[in-house]
């Protein structure tokens, strides 16, 4: 650790081992014949981003809860399509491939042995984890994420950036301002209101109709934000087309609520965990046991020899 300078790393857990679900192939099996393929690949994504990118803090943000109520009570659309179907009972769920569910976990109790601090609270995502550990940090971050909706929080000024998977994690994205302007002609603080007027179909998200990606950050460019946009289609002086006009317009109510959806918490009740990098498994024991279990093999003898320094 060093003090304030230290470096956090945040990994969205979820969107790493679905990654690592369908990249590497499910003919990487334990002993009983269990696919194993998103534990390993998720341990050799960390073993990866831990020799790359050397952070001295590392949480695993986990999902508590995907789909938030009090999200769904604002834009009751909101993920909306990835519910199951037909459920018998229970709660909502995520589909997820049915030999991924068995390997989650799995993947919990080797990133408890080891020591990897994980935290998901119960009525928010993993990206409201991620966007409270960010916006509490007193040094730089680095986000993990296939997820751009966290884009949101790049801010080259607070040295906060994202690190997005282009090919496994060898291939990373390195997203900070420079990029965003690049790509989407917006900063950090400004992604989130592009996002909402463009909308998000994979979210149940529905944007502003006629909107899209460019007509977004063309007009947060001359209007500054979604305030400024919203007051722009309020009043006749403005350059807004008749129908840019009308149909901000219509999509008041929407625009009314989509900020608090879209945006990711900051002020998640996070809980007191020690984030620092293990150097050492927390329980060894328990450890070689999940391996010889699971059959995690090399995957899992190489991170424990990264983590030590090696």
């Amino acid at each position: 650790m060093r003090g304030v300078t230290a470096r956090l790393m945040l990994l969205d857990t979820a969107s790493l081992y679905f990654r690592a679900y369908f990249g590497v192939p499910e003919s990487v099996k334990a002993p009983d014949g269990m696919p194993v393929n998103a534990v390993r690949g998720l341990l050799e994504f960390i073993d990866r981003l831990v020799k790359d990118h050397r952070p001295d803090r590392l949480v695993a943000c986990m999902d508590a809860d995907w789909r938030p109520q009090w999200r769904v009570d604002l834009i009751p659309s909101y993920k909306a399509h990835r519910v199951a179907e037909e459920r018998a009972s229970g709660p909502d769920e995520e589909e997820v491939p049915d030999t991924l569910s068995p390997q989650v976990p799995v993947i919990e109790a080797v990133l408890d042995a080891l020591g990897i601090a994980r935290v998901g609270v119960p009525g928010y995502e993993a990206d409201d984890v991620i966007g409270t550990f960010t916006a509490s940090a007193d040094g730089p971050v680095d986000i993990v994420t296939g997820d751009r909706d966290l884009y949101q929080l790049v801010d080259d000024a607070r040295e906060r950036r994202v690190l997005y998977p282009l090919k496994g994690v060898g291939t990373l994205q390195i997203t900070d301002e420079t990029v965003l302007r690049e790509k989407y002609g917006v900063d950090g603080a400004g992604y989130a209101d592009l996002a909402l007027l463009r909308g998000d179909p994979s979210d149940g998200l529905p944007g502003v109709p006629g909107v899209g990606e460019k007509t977004a950050a063309k007009l947060l460019a001359e209007y500054g934000d979604l305030a400024g946009i919203v007051a722009a289609a309020a009043d006749p002086g403005t350059r807004l087309t008749p129908t840019q006009r009308r149909r901000i317009t219509e999509a008041g109510p929407y625009l009314a609520v989509a900020p608090t959806v879209v945006r990711v918490a900051l002020d998640v009740p996070l809980p007191d965990v020690d984030t620092a990098l293990p150097h050492a498994p927390r329980d060894p024991e328990a450890l070689d046991a999940l391996a010889a279990r699971w059959g995690l093999g090399g995957s899992l003898r190489r991170l424990v020899v990264t983590l030590g320094g090696g």
